[in-house]
C-alpha cells in the first residue's frame, strides 16, 4: 500500500539459456579461484539498511553530498545495476564453473548457492578495494564487518568460479578481481580479513 503520490519502481534482468550450455556449479572443486566483477554500487541490496543509516543516523537528505567522490546521496543510492551479461557472453562454454549474482545477501548468502557440498568459499576481502559508499555506511552505522558482507555486495556484484588453469584469461576478458578460492569445506563462505 503507498500513499498518494508514491510509488515503487523496480526492474529485472531476464534472460534464456540453452539447456546444454547452463552453468550449474557441479564441476566446482578445491584449488578453483573465485573472480569478482565489480559493481556499480549497492546494485539492489541493502537500500532498508542504506536509508537508517543516512537518513535516519547521518540525518543527511537525497541533496547532501558524500564524503569522497562528489557525489550526493541520491546520485548514489540512484546508481545504474551493472549487466554482466555482455561480458560474460565473451567467455567460452564450459570455461565458467559457477556464477553467483550478488544481490540481497551478499557474498556470504549468494556463493552457498552455486557451491557442491563438498567446497567452502573463501573470500580474501583485502584483494579489493571496497568502494566508499559501503565504508560510509559502515563506520556510521557501526555495523559488524561480517554482516556488511551479508547486506551489501561490497563492490562485487558479480562472482565467478574457474580453474587455475583459466583464470588469467577469464580475469582479463572479465575486467575482474582474483577475490578467492575454493577449498574442501561443507557448503559455506568463509571471509579473510
Amino acid at each position: 500500500m503507498y500513499r498518494k503520490g508514491e510509488y515503487d519502481l523496480a526492474g529485472c534482468i531476464i534472460g534464456v539459456v540453452d539447456r546444454r550450455r547452463i552453468i550449474d556449479g557441479k564441476k566446482i572443486g578445491p584449488g578453483d579461484l573465485i573472480l569478482g566483477l565489480e559493481s556499480a554500487g549497492l546494485h539492489t541490496n541493502g537500500y532498508s539498511l542504506a536509508r537508517q543509516i543516512l537518513f535516519r543516523k547521518m540525518r543527511l537528505k537525497v541533496t547532501s553530498r558524500l564524503p569522497g567522490p562528489v557525489k550526493t546521496v541520491g546520485q548514489e543510492l540512484l546508481r545504474v545495476h551493472r549487466n554482466y551479461q555482455p561480458l560474460l557472453a565473451n567467455i567460452p562454454s564450459g570455461v565458467i564453473k559457477g556464477l553467483a549474482h550478488i544481490t540481497g545477501g551478499g557474498l556470504i548468502d549468494n556463493l552457498p548457492r552455486i557451491l557442491p557440498a563438498n567446497c567452502d568459499a573463501v573470500i580474501e576481502t583485502r584483494n579489493w578495494r571496497v568502494p566508499s559508499i559501503f565504508q560510509i555506511l559502515q563506520q556510521n552505522g557501526d555495523i559488524d564487518p561480517r554482516e556488511m558482507y551479508q547486506v551489501f555486495n561490497m563492490g562485487i556484484g558479480m562472482a565467478a568460479i574457474v580453474s587455475q588453469r583459466d583464470a588469467e584469461g577469464v580475469k582479463a576478458m572479465l575486467k575482474a578481481k582474483r577475490i578467492g578460492h575454493i577449498e574442501c569445506g561443507i557448503g559455506r563462505v568463509r571471509l579473510k580479513f
